[in-house]
């Protein structure tokens, strides 16, 4: 079985969508669109832009959507019989499989970058990667430290990823540290992505995911909340709901995914990042980058 998942934010790179833009008609006429619903040229970003400029979260992330959705609706014999996606990567696979339509899904993720960027600016706060410990040590470490620092994503067996104002983040990897972790290092973005201070941008993207309409999907997409698959309309909605502030649980997703027959791993979008990752949860399942 297929499963084609989806990348999220960090995998950007200058010069990404080109490829697509030129070989395929379908393409290009999915870039243009995009720049007529954002009222900006993010193709000039995409394809030609700094990395400084690719890191502007009101671009990074609606250019990853794009190059991923393109991605996928450029596979000739698309057909997935399970979708999943890493955080922003989820909106994504909700277009790939024809939950929301490509227009609402670009406003919707557009909608959702500016308003992580306002809580981002509204208080210092940051992510840290943290290897070689036990999810439960991680999280009680977490709920041990005063500020706010919580577990965000859960990518696999002995790699996970914390979240939360930067004192306490700093502090936690510190305790981290000495209890064991191989490593416990701060990232590169600008937020405390899926933790409590993501809180009011929650509240201004419900607004606009409550507004948006939702179809039955062509498949079981795996949701970040909870790693099951979903079907219906109004479930995806409120999993969607929850997501900003709700820890991403990518092993689990994949673990789900295999056990209910996948065994096949499409990754559509920049980068590799989650090819490798599924490696780390399932080793015997064939894993692969778009063909398109």
């Amino acid at each position: 079985m297929n499963s084609y998942i989806f990348p999220g934010q960090g995998a950007q790179f200058s010069g990404m969508g080109k490829a697509l833009y030129d070989q395929y008609p379908l393409a290009k006429d999915l870039f243009e669109q995009a720049n007529i619903i954002l009222q900006f040229k993010i193709t000039d970003l995409m394809f030609a832009g700094s990395d400084e400029d690719l890191r502007q979260t009101k671009v990074t992330q609606p250019a990853i959507f794009l190059h991923s959705v393109i991605s996928a609706m450029c596979v000739t014999d698309f057909a997935p019989d399970m979708v999943a996606g890493h955080s922003l990567g989820e909106f994504s696979a909700l277009v790939a499989a024809k939950a929301l339509s490509f227009e609402e899904g670009l406003l919707l993720v557009s909608a959702r970058a500016q308003a992580m960027q306002k809580a981002c600016e509204a208080e210092p706060s940051t992510m840290a990667a943290v290897m070689g410990l036990a999810d439960e040590k991680v999280e009680e470490i977490c709920a041990s430290i005063s500020g706010v620092v919580v577990p965000a994503n859960y990518n696999c067996p002995g790699q996970l990823v914390i979240s939360g104002a930067i004192p306490a983040v700093e502090e936690a990897c510190e305790a981290l540290k000495s209890a064991g972790a191989k490593r416990a290092l701060r990232l590169p973005v600008g937020g405390a992505f899926h933790s409590p201070l993501m809180e009011p941008a929650r509240l201004e993207l419900a607004e606009a995911i409550q507004k948006t309409p939702f179809e039955t999907p062509i498949c079981p997409i795996y949701q970040n909340v909870d790693g099951n698959p979903q079907t219906h309309p109004h479930t995806i909605k409120q999993n969607l709901l929850m997501q900003l502030t709700a820890p991403v649980r990518w092993a689990q997703s994949v673990q789900n995914m295999v056990a209910h027959g996948a065994t096949r791993f499409i990754e559509c979008g920049p980068g590799n990042v989650l090819q490798g990752l599924v490696r780390k949860n399932a080793a015997d399942v064939q894993v692969e980058g778009c063909s398109c």
